[in-house]
């Protein structure tokens, strides 16, 4: 008995283990076939669906660098370029898995391999972060050769080719091409390219292997064409440059302009600036001096004293005045020359630099009439270049005057401008009474010179008296005599004034200042010259920045292949052997 039932659950034993065994095989052959069905739903009746999601996958929409404008002079020699660079960018979630490749990139840019990792996982949810931008490329490609998660990305890098030369005009701009200062700041939106923007597939690496469609095609930025001549910008800076040194001065500013256009030709500042080395500058180095800094013209001033009064009727060129016994008491302040000059026609004021002659002149006239033709003549007033910064100067109303003010008036003192500026209002003796609208771009040619934009502030015939009675101040007896230019007539006159501190000025600053025309005859070329504050080997505007004017004169009449107006000197020299 007990071995019959031993054997039957033995049996019974046997059945359930064959059906599990059978029931386990069903599922796997139902969990295969299941398989098998769903790869073939996906082979054949998703295939397309998946295929365009594994694509979408790889797609991306990329932005197409573009070149912005470049500024020129003149004739096209670039001032400002834009040349083609690399960045590294990373992906963090990729580089983060590959820590060996990440010090290896961190290495070759010189970065913080841990500030590098602190700052990746900081930005772990991101997908482009850059290491390091605008990278020559060749060196970028090194770089990124051959590890995942490293990419580049192609940008512009701004080049400026005459350096400090030319930076105070042109400015520079950010690491983004932003304009920050000068032009670039000014024609920004002119300047600024337009990046485009493309749809394409990209493989595991970021490279770029079908170009899908383009979204927007790039754009870029347009050129200007500045007013200035390189050829006599490099001139100006390097005399401007050689006189700041020699004098051992502080700073200094030139303007050369056209006379008949109002075109700047050149403007040149120091100390100036290097724009490729912008981790270098000092923000006291930016400004472009010419246009922003003020100061008090002193004797330069005098032609336009006289000028208020000729054209009020109030004297004519035969003039006497007399200036004895060399100063005169205003308000109980001395006016002074240098000496008791005695009696003085109109040149001889100029001539001598006659600080009581023209003090005579100014108080002769209401200070209305004298404060209308200043205005007039463009003092208190911008010179029309809309440059960042620029100073209107400071020219109070004459209802503010005192006597005092009155008679400093006329030779400079108690007023304020810009180098510009005072080249600016010389425009107006060089073009028969005509005051130009300067400009820094270069302007079309035009047939006639009634088509520049300009306004009748002085009579012609009074243009022309001052034009010969600044010629003598050029001359033997004149205080500009190192202003001269062989062959050449040369109008104009120097400046020397104090520095103004609060409570009155300072004994041993000065600021020396030339104005000039050449010719004389027919005036192609105005340019001011401000040396700040020489401490040595002179301070008398005839003397630091007359010479200056003469250097830069010179070589511009030469350049631009104007003729000589003063054969007779000419002669007279080569037949002395000179």
């Amino acid at each position: 008995m007990k071995g019959g039932a031993s054997e039957e659950r033995e049996q019974r034993q046997a059945v359930f283990l064959g059906a599990r065994h059978y029931f386990v095989l069903l599922v796997l052959i139902a969990l295969l076939s299941g398989l098998v069905a769903r790869a073939l739903y996906l082979q054949i009746v998703e295939q397309d669906f998946l295929a365009s999601q594994g694509v979408q996958r790889q797609i991306r929409t990329i932005e197409t660098p573009a070149y912005r404008g470049a500024i020129l002079d003149r004739s096209g020699t670039p001032l400002a370029i834009s040349t083609p660079v690399d960045s590294v960018w990373v992906n963090p979630q990729e580089i983060l898995g590959n820590l060996a490749a990440l010090k290896q990139v961190s290495g070759k840019l010189d970065l913080d391999y841990r500030d590098t990792v602190t700052m990746l996982k900081q930005r772990a949810n991101r997908e482009f972060v850059y290491l390091k931008r605008q990278l020559e490329p060749d060196f970028a490609r090194s770089v990124a050769a051959d590890i995942d998660g490293v990419y580049l990305q192609r940008e512009y890098h701004r080049y400026y080719p005459a350096g400090e030369v030319v930076s105070h005009l042109v400015g520079f701009t950010d690491i983004d091409d932003q304009g920050q200062e000068g032009l670039e700041l000014i024609y920004q939106d002119w300047l600024r390219a337009q990046p485009g923007k493309r749809r394409v597939i990209r493989n595991r690496r970021g490279e770029v292997v079908e170009e899908l469609a383009q979204v927007k095609a790039a754009s870029s930025g347009n050129d200007v064409y500045t007013s200035i001549d390189m050829r006599l910008q490099y001139i100006a800076y390097r005399s401007l440059a050689r006189a700041i040194k020699y004098h051992a001065a502080k700073a200094g500013s030139a303007v050369l302009l056209d006379a008949r256009s109002g075109e700047i030709l050149a403007i040149v500042n120091q100390p100036s600036y290097n724009p490729n080395r912008r981790t270098s500058m000092a923000t006291s180095q930016l400004r472009n001096r010419a246009l922003t800094d003020v100061f008090e013209p002193g004797s330069a001033i005098k032609p336009f004293t006289l000028a208020a009064a000729l054209d009020h009727g109030r004297y004519h060129r035969g003039s006497s005045i007399d200036t004895s016994p060399g100063y005169m008491m205003v308000s109980g302040h001395a006016v002074k020359d240098i000496r008791n000059f005695g009696v003085l026609d109109l040149p001889g004021i100029l001539r001598k630099s006659s600080n009581v002659g023209a003090s005579r002149i100014a108080m002769s006239m209401e200070p209305e009439e004298l404060w209308q033709s200043f205005r007039d003549y463009g003092f208190g007033e911008a010179s029309g270049v809309s440059f960042p910064g620029e100073s209107s100067g400071y020219f109070r109303h004459f209802g503010q005057w005192q006597p005092l003010d009155h008679a400093t008036m006329g030779f400079g003192y108690g007023m304020s401008m810009s180098i510009t500026q005072l080249a600016r209002a010389y425009t107006v003796i060089a073009n028969q009474g005509r005051l130009l609208e300067l400009s820094l771009l270069r302007k079309e040619p035009v047939a006639t010179r009634g088509n520049e934009i300009s306004r009748h502030v002085m009579k012609a015939a009074t243009a022309q008296q001052l034009l010969q009675m600044m010629v003598e101040v050029v001359g033997p007896e004149g205080t500009a005599q190192q202003a001269a230019v062989p062959g050449y007539q040369v109008a104009g006159k120097t400046g020397t004034a104090r520095k103004s501190i609060d409570g009155g000025y300072q004994e041993d600053d000065y600021v020396s200042v030339f104005a000039g025309i050449a010719p004389a005859s027919n005036p192609r070329l105005v340019m001011a010259v401000m040396i700040d504050e020489p401490t040595q080997n002179g301070y008398y505007g005839g003397v630091v920045a007359a010479p200056v004017f003469q250097e830069v004169i010179s070589n511009a009449l030469r350049i631009l292949d104007i003729p000589p107006d003063d054969l007779p000197t000419l002669a007279r020299n080569k037949g002395k052997g000179g």
